[in-house]
């Protein structure tokens, strides 16, 4: 499916340091979160439901993915 994502505001973690090796994320229609690479913003969007970006970030805040 193809998605129009030309007005998507797309944003980075303030924890980026205003670097460019980041994701960037936006909310879409529908509750969808779209999430691209900053190094390539005309790239490929990788769009996820608005359960599967929750568990994502729940899962952040959990320490879920921190290295051992």
């Amino acid at each position: 499916m193809s998605r129009d994502l030309s007005g998507a505001l797309w944003f980075k973690s303030t924890y980026s340091a205003g670097g460019n090796d980041c994701v960037e994320v936006a909310h879409l229609d529908g509750g969808m979160v779209g999430l691209r690479d900053s190094k390539n913003p005309t790239g490929p969007v990788l769009v996820i439901t608005p359960g599967a970006w929750e568990a994502f970030t729940a899962g952040v805040n959990d320490g879920e993915f921190d290295r051992k």
